[in-house]
């Protein structure tokens, strides 16, 4: 988006992971709940499943956005005083409420952190592709702007205090995330809170606090949810049968998977066709 002057465009809310970057001026970025947020050149920040609005001031009534994009991927708006760029992450069947559940919905990288670097030199390169004009400028701004999304990710990851709460403060302490990582690694492991407590190297009270405290939920329930969230897209791709993609996330019983999977999801695991037309 190109802006000079007065304006404010709301967004709604849609399952997906979006980023925004500012190239040149200010804009404030609001969504529900919380105070409006300043963004400068070189800012850039991630919105989860929430609505949102960018505005020249945050006193702006804002009118809805979607029309700016309904014929082009570039809106114009009184002038080029504030540039910005978004992009959005969608994902594939059965991964998305699984990662916004666990992202916060609003995460912002000011140009001042001192994990930003990278993420600056990115937004670089975007910038001349953007303006370049070349063979192929759409296919680099795009793939760099994957290499963006997760520069950020990583960025804000680095600058969550240990006292806060939430997936990436799990993901960078050092006891929990050896547990996480245990987890995604061999997710049919027959797990136990001992078992994951022995690889944080803290006692079964001390690490099921923690991991509950951090995660937001017990060490075992995340465990049955991402062995459901994987199977839910092996079955949305066709990935096996259902007694396969059951035992290949941990389920000896397909009878104990199918009432997981039924309590998870409403509906029964041999519905794959579902996933697929819903996702």
């Amino acid at each position: 988006m190109e802006a000079s002057g007065r304006w404010a465009f709301a967004f709604p809310a849609i399952d997906r992971l979006k980023f925004v970057a500012l190239l040149r001026g200010n804009q404030w970025m609001s969504i529900p709940g919380c105070a409006p947020q300043l963004m400068k050149k070189g800012d850039v920040c991630l919105l989860g499943r929430t609505a949102y609005a960018v505005a020249s001031d945050p006193a702006e009534i804002p009118i809805d956005g979607r029309a700016l994009y309904a014929e082009c991927d570039v809106a114009h708006v009184g002038g080029d005083d504030t540039i910005g760029i978004g992009g959005t992450v969608t994902f594939s069947a059965g991964g998305a409420a699984f990662l916004l559940d666990m992202l916060p919905d609003f995460m912002i990288v000011p140009r001042s952190s001192p994990s930003a670097d990278v993420v600056a030199t990115i937004l670089g390169l975007i910038n001349g592709e953007a303006a370049s004009g070349k063979m192929g400028s759409e296919i680099v701004a795009a793939r760099l702007a994957d290499v963006l999304l997760v520069e950020a990710i990583r960025a804000y990851a680095g600058r969550v205090d240990v006292t806060d709460i939430g997936w990436l403060a799990a993901l960078s302490d050092v006891r929990i995330s050896r547990a996480l990582r245990g987890i995604h690694d061999d997710v049919a492991r027959p797990w136990t809170v001992a078992g994951l407590a022995g690889l944080a190297g803290m006692s079964r009270a001390a690490f099921s606090a923690e991991f509950t405290r951090l995660v937001g939920q017990p060490p075992l329930t995340y465990v049955r949810a991402w062995r459901l969230t994987l199977a839910r897209a092996s079955l949305a791709r066709g990935d096996g049968t259902v007694a396969s993609i059951a035992n290949r996330v941990g389920y000896t019983s397909q009878s104990a998977f199918g009432h997981a999977f039924r309590s998870a999801f409403g509906a029964a695991p041999k519905a794959k066709s579902r996933w697929r037309n819903d996702h």
